[in-house]
């Protein structure tokens, strides 16, 4: 094969800064590190430096194959009982809880404690090449200079609110400066090709570049935000900021057919992914038409067993006793696909379900020309809506999927993480590196990333196809598909009992971005539901 590398994500400008940095000699966590910082410039809401994130790192001449967890816990001020009395639903797919008042979803005592920046800075001070103020440099560029309104960003910021949840645009009008930069004067978001630049982002990027993570966790940058939260009433403290620690985990390890699949610990979805696998290995699915009412049936209620729990079942293990070992059980697994075999359906519980249509995160898949691979996926949750005046990022919404009812696997406590269906994952056969990939989408990352990998392995798709072809869910009892099913399908599922909700868009459900490695070299699938592309460094030459 030969020597290329790869970058893979939802946005042109913040891939262009990963190739940059591959050009210049970075590996594959300079490269990542740079891209996803470019990200939270160029995506304002689906991510930010404030947000939370995890990244699999995979350096084979290292020997080196280690999980970057920064998930975002509740502040130290947080208490377990603190909103038990305003829970008034749940979202139908599980995506947060709604609560009178939103205080959860928006607004000041929606954010957790920031865990990006310094997630990143860990990544590359373990395994980085470059100097950190180089793979600083281009998202310092693109909110300096400035970059453009795309598709996918518009459609997200216009996202109508749903049963209880607060409005993407409602999240941009909620503060003075969100409303300056993304906002026209009558408080319309501004329109696709709209340039967009952000000099308060860039001077706190270049105090980064110089000085490091230090000053916005412990310095005038930390000092700056935590006054101005305070005094709209966050729990966020100083010591939140000085006290927070990026997790180093190893990866969870499972086998599906030939092949090795490697995924993130708790909170992270990857239990997900392994559990609905292992379901899944014991049903012949090539022998099957894709994407078929059986097939649907089949892999829906695999997923309706994995939601009911992780609902129970999968919380942060540093104050929540997660059974890993009898949620990966193979014996398990083979029990609960005879079961579906002989006709049984799962029962998702929620309280006073509304719907959801969760499409905030972003994800990021690179492949250096050594073979060293990063996985990272990173997100805002459901943004807060605040920017603190003059620094140009809005803080994460973490707060809303918390289950405020006390003793729970998701229930609130301070320096409590909460899950998260993030999933970055890589695939081996034969013990080579096979697949690179993630996905944003809420508590739809899991099932996107399944079903990439179900088509890559099961149908024998190449990337492109396998993220490109229609995706169905069921993170409740009703099965979710997208609008490239056929109604007839769908309607062979009614007829059996099943509710079905129709997404109007016709890539949804997940946007997974990933690169294959194949004999003839990379091979990259960006998600059409994005405006995502896969760019490949070869000779020099991006291609």
């Amino acid at each position: 094969m030969k020597k290329e590398a790869m970058v893979v994500c939802p946005q042109p400008e913040a891939a262009e800064s990963g190739i940059e940095i591959l050009r210049a000699g970075g590996n594959a966590v300079d490269a990542a590190v740079a891209t996803a910082l470019a990200q939270t410039v160029v995506d304002p809401l689906m991510c930010g430096i404030a947000g939370f994130g995890t990244a699999a790192v995979y350096l084979p001449g290292a020997q080196v194959h280690e999980y970057f967890d920064f998930h975002s816990p509740a502040p130290l001020a947080a208490r377990e009982d603190m909103w038990e009395h305003l829970l008034e639903g749940e979202t139908k797919d599980g995506f947060g809880f709604i609560l009178k008042g939103r205080v959860n979803d928006i607004g000041p005592q929606s954010i957790g404690t920031p865990a990006t920046l310094k997630g990143l800075e860990v990544m590359h001070q373990a395994h980085g090449r470059l100097p950190w103020r180089q793979v600083v440099e281009p998202a310092i560029r693109w909110a300096a200079d400035g970059y453009f309104v795309r598709p996918g960003m518009h459609a997200f910021w216009i996202d109508e609110p749903t049963m209880g949840r607060v409005g993407n645009l409602e999240r941009l009008q909620y503060c003075e400066d969100s409303r300056q930069l993304y906002c026209r004067p009558d408080g319309r978001p501004k329109p696709i090709g709209a340039p967009l630049r952000n000099e308060g982002m860039a001077a706190v990027l270049r105090q980064i570049a110089e000085e490091g993570a230090r000053p916005f966790y412990q310095g005038d940058l930390a000092q700056k935000m935590v006054t101005h939260l305070q005094s709209l009433g966050a729990l966020i403290t100083h010591d939140d900021l000085a006290r927070y620690q990026v997790q180093r985990n190893a990866p969870l390890v499972g086998r599906y057919r030939d092949r090795t699949i490697t995924t993130n610990q708790p909170p992270g979805g990857g239990a997900m992914l392994l559990e609905m696998l292992n379901i899944l290995e014991h049903f012949d699915l090539a022998s099957l038409e894709h994407n078929s009412p059986e097939y649907l049936q089949r892999v829906c209620e695999a997923m309706k067993k994995a939601t009911i729990d992780k609902d129970q079942n999968i919380g942060d293990p540093k104050f929540f006793d997660v059974p890993l070992d009898q949620l990966l059980s193979k014996v398990m697994a083979r029990d609960v696909a005879e079961q579906i075999r002989t006709g049984h359906r799962f029962n998702v519980a929620r309280v006073n379900p509304g719907a959801s249509v969760p499409r905030d995160t972003t994800h990021l898949s690179v492949v250096d020309a050594d073979g060293n691979a990063v996985s990272l996926t990173h997100s805002l949750a459901m943004p807060s809506g605040i920017i603190t005046p003059g620094m140009g990022f809005l803080y994460n919404g973490c707060m809303g999927v918390f289950d405020p009812r006390p003793g729970r696997a998701g229930s609130i406590q301070p320096g409590k993480s909460r899950f998260t269906s993030s999933c970055p994952t890589m695939t081996f056969k034969n013990g080579e590196l096979d697949v690179v990939l993630g996905a944003p989408g809420g508590t739809q990352i899991a099932m996107g990333v399944l079903q990439v990998l179900l088509n890559v392995i099961d149908h024998g798709m190449e990337m492109q196809a396998a993220v490109s072809a229609p995706r169905f869910s069921s993170t409740s009892n009703a099965i979710d598909v997208c609008n490239r099913i056929p109604r007839s399908t769908t309607r062979a599922l009614e007829a059996q009992g099943y509710a079905i909700g129709r997404n109007p868009y016709n890539y949804t459900i997940g946007w997974v971005h990933g690169v294959q490695v194949q004999a003839d070299g990379l091979h990259g699938g960006a998600d059409p539901g994005r405006d995502g592309v896969a760019y490949r460094l070869r000779d020099g030459s991006v291609h």
